[in-house]
């Protein structure tokens, strides 16, 4: 057993291997406070025949025993993954990817598991940490290790590692990166308007703090890291290029200037097919001289893209480096939804649509965050039609996830709390066309489905995608990157925000040379480009509606003291559904003696603020009542207020005149409706004094 340690933001990380899981090619166990997660890094001996990609799978299991938890639901066991697990997931996945060799195609796969969570240090950093460590000590050829950090901003000074009720109540900056000791491979965060100075100031210190993690990673390698296999180097045979290149250079250079998506990716498909059937075609073929054609038209079509992108400025589409495609919004396209709007950008579409619901309709969470619930929900769907392609749909994909919660990320910021806008929200983004970002359409069009909804937001959030092509010392910036250039770049550059700072931000870079000055150079490219969406976004709708949807419930609030929730509530909940039943509402209670009520209409609202505000109010002299006698007794009759509050009508107040009646029961009989004045509190003998305003009428 070997146990190294590290200390990062005040706290130490103890990386620790030989113990646990050591069938595992790889197995390190990572501890930060009490809190532990188990990696585990698994290589197929053999790739698959034909395979053709690499297959790495990355899994977190979030096991509710850690935190001391039973998982809710009637099955009482851990099943799908929740959706931080798998945000988590694909936090580790995309930094770890880019940096096994090409060409090695053995399935490997990387399993976190967390074992004890303090509800402090958060787990999705250690994790990563952990996978970097596992693959850095086993025998799979990997290009690590990379280090993870997280950099909250509190009261205007970076914090490393901050635990997760800083992050969630004190931090204006959610900033988690990836990186090795050269530089920034990943980045995801969330912000409240941050300007891009700060974020780029951030960088720098966590990459001060990444490089210490990889130090001791090495350290952990150098005294239990296995011999690494050996991979034959990815190679283009120089002859078999130039000999592709000669014969088909032209005309890849014409079919990659095809402006149209579909068109350009079907004639560079039947002219890779051409070149492969030409040059190394036939009943007699020799499978290095196949696999060599077509690593050789690969490489020409990535090459000439990038030539002509990096060196000679010029984009597939015949767009500049900072040109957006064109843009045009609608709002208020589908007819019941509560909000809709349609977001298009050249061959990208996204139709958002808003629902609005009461404050019990939240989403419950079930995972190891301190979080309880959501009121905000944003979904993303992307169907396989929006590629022109055919495909399963079994629910969301991990890439719908990512998206949609990323997309969530941006616009949270500038919601309106529960006291000014109790409702809970939930939004649907579907995209029904995609050439290159369709994460930055759903958060255009969900800022304008919002609008259109009526929800007070603060400001408006427009998201745009950046990439960077790079030849030696040639590179260019792109906005508004599509989809051929996001799949042959070098970086994905997911920006989104307010007119005033960032709101969201995503990046992955696949290579090193990516310099803090080449981010902040994108970063304020991104700015320029958010600025231009803003502005044709705001010329189709400017601000919220004034008022919600006609389809929309109505939510009412009303305040009560603590003290008579239970009176409201009534006996196993009486009380509450008989109002709920009688005015067609939804109440909700909340333990500070809040009720909120969502109605259809705001004669139901009436009805039932009414009937709570009569239950209670606190009994003053000069009140009027209409109440049943509950009660005869030879000096008086008692009358029903409110629930659990009778008042005492005394016998000398039931005659006309004055006139002194021989027995009540001449006058009233249980079971008697009347109206009364309180004309007397004694509060020290808990007693209520009536008198009658109308009399029963007797037969």
């Amino acid at each position: 057993m070997k146990t190294v340690q590290v200390e990062i933001g005040g706290k130490t990380i103890s990386l620790e291997t030989g113990r646990l899981a050591r069938q595992a090619n790889g197995a390190v166990l990572v501890r930060c406070g009490d809190t532990v997660v188990l990696v585990t890094a698994v290589v197929r001996e053999e790739a698959r025949e034909g395979q053709d990609f690499f297959p790495l799978t990355v899994d977190v299991e979030e096991r509710h025993y850690a935190a001391g938890k039973i998982p809710g639901g009637f099955i009482k066991r851990e099943s799908r993954p929740s959706e931080k697990a798998i945000l988590a997931a694909r936090q580790i996945d995309r930094p770890l990817r880019p940096l096994f060799p090409k060409g090695f195609m053995n399935e490997v796969h990387v399993v976190a598991t967390t074992l004890s969570v303090d509800l402090e240090n958060a787990h999705d950093v250690l994790c990563t940490i952990g996978a970097s460590a596992a693959l850095t000590i086993s025998e799979i050829p990997f290009g690590g290790p990379v280090g993870s950090v997280r950099i909250g901003l509190i009261d205007g000074r970076f914090v490393v590692n901050p635990t997760l009720t800083e992050t969630q109540e004190e931090s204006t900056l959610d900033l988690v990166v990836t990186g090795t000791r050269d530089a920034i491979v990943m980045v995801e965060a969330g912000a409240k308007e941050v300007d891009e100075a700060t974020v780029v100031e951030a960088l720098k210190v966590a990459h001060e703090e990444i490089k210490k993690l990889i130090d001791v990673q090495l350290e952990l390698r150098e005294a239990v890291g296995k011999p690494k296999w050996q991979i034959p180097e990815y190679a283009v045979d120089p002859a078999v290029y130039v000999e592709v290149q000669h014969a088909y250079g032209a005309e890849m250079d014409r079919v990659t200037q095809i402006v149209d998506k579909q068109e350009r990716q079907t004639a560079t498909s039947e002219l890779r097919a051409a070149i492969v059937e030409a040059l190394a075609g036939g009943d007699d073929v020799d499978p290095e001289r196949l696999v060599q054609v077509r690593r050789a038209a690969a490489k020409l079509e990535r090459d000439i893209i990038r030539r002509r992108i990096a060196v000679d400025k010029r984009r597939p589409d015949g767009r500049g480096a900072e040109d957006i495609r064109e843009i045009t919004c609608e709002v208020g396209v589908i007819p019941r939804t509560h909000g809709s709007a349609l977001f298009t950008r050249g061959q990208t579409q996204a139709l958002t649509m808003s629902t609005l619901g009461g404050t019990g309709e939240f989403q419950r969470i079930d995972d190891l965050s301190i979080v309880e619930k959501k009121r905000y929900i944003h979904h993303y769907n992307f169907p396989p039609y929006a590629v022109g392609e055919t495909g399963f749909m079994r629910g969301p994909k991990r890439r719908d996830i990512g998206h949609g919660a990323l997309a969530e990320r941006a616009l949270l910021p500038v919601l309106p709390d529960e006291t000014e806008f109790p409702y809970t929200m939930r939004l649907v983004s579907e995209i029904l066309e995609s050439n290159g970002s369709s994460s930055m359409a759903s958060v255009c069009g969900s800022s304008l489905s919002l609008f259109d909804a009526g929800v007070p937001v603060k400001a408006a959030v427009a998201g745009i995608a950046m990439g960077l092509i790079k030849e030696g010392d040639d590179y260019v910036i792109l906005t508004d990157i599509a989809g051929v250039e996001d799949h042959l770049g070098d970086m994905d550059f997911k920006v989104a925000g307010t007119a005033d700072g960032i709101t969201a931000l995503q990046m992955d870079i696949k290579i090193s040379g990516v310099t803090f000055a080449i981010l902040g150079e994108a970063l304020a490219q991104a700015r320029r480009a958010r600025h231009h969406i803003l502005e044709k976004m705001r010329a189709t709708i400017a601000e919220p509606r004034p008022e919600l949807s006609p389809y929309a419930p109505r939510i009412f609030t009303i305040q009560i003291n603590p003290d008579q929730i239970g009176l409201v509530i009534g006996k196993g909940g009486e009380t509450i559904r008989g109002m709920t039943d009688e005015f067609g509402v939804d109440i909700d209670i909340e333990d500070d003696g809040t009720i909120f009520i969502c109605a259809p209409d705001q004669e139901s609202a009436d009805g039932v603020i009414a009937r709570i505000t009569a239950m209670t109010k606190e009994i003053e002299v000069g009140d009027v009542f209409t109440g049943r006698i509950v009660k005869t007794t030879d000096f008086g009759a008692f009358v029903e207020l409110k629930k659990g509050t009778d008042g005492l009508i005394h016998v000398s107040r039931l005659g006309k005149k004055g006139e002194r009646v021989k027995s009540v029961e001449d006058v009233v009989k249980r079971g008697d409706t009347i109206t009364v004045e309180v004309v007397e509190i004694d509060k020290a003998r808990n007693r209520i004094g009536l008198k009658p305003l109308k009399l029963p009428e007797k037969d």
